[in-house]
């Protein structure tokens, strides 16, 4: 296996794990309803999806770009779409856990616990 099919294997795995934490997470809130847990889930999974695809994007067109002013001139506001991409994922991703804190707040869980959960 090459290093870039393996790099990426890791990648998926990783992922995969988030997303099983987190699914242990919305697990443990027993008052809310599956219906919310489940958008929740598909938020954070579409969030890290778009991440990870910006990053893609983006480290791409960084080793085409790399030493060119025409090329810097040229690709920068795309490369800058990829980065806010990014950063609107985190966002999302900090909102969910806020929304999660509410709701485990009305059941005894600290914020503390949720954002170690979905952070690593």
């Amino acid at each position: 296996m090459n290093k870039k099919t393996e790099k990426d294997l890791n990648k998926i795995v990783k992922t995969e794990k988030k997303l099983e934490k987190f699914s242990d997470l919305l697990s443990a809130l027993t008052t809310t309803e599956d219906k919310k847990k489940l958008l929740w889930k598909e938020a954070y999974q579409n969030a890290l999806d778009d991440r990870e695809s910006a990053n893609i994007l983006f480290t791409d067109l960084l080793l085409q770009v790399k030493g060119s002013v025409t090329s810097h001139a040229q690709f920068g506001l795309l490369m800058s779409k990829y980065l806010e991409r990014m950063a609107k994922s985190n966002d999302q991703i900090l909102r969910l856990a806020e929304l999660i804190a509410k709701e485990e707040d009305k059941q005894g869980f600290t914020s503390d616990d949720i954002f170690d959960q979905i952070g690593n």
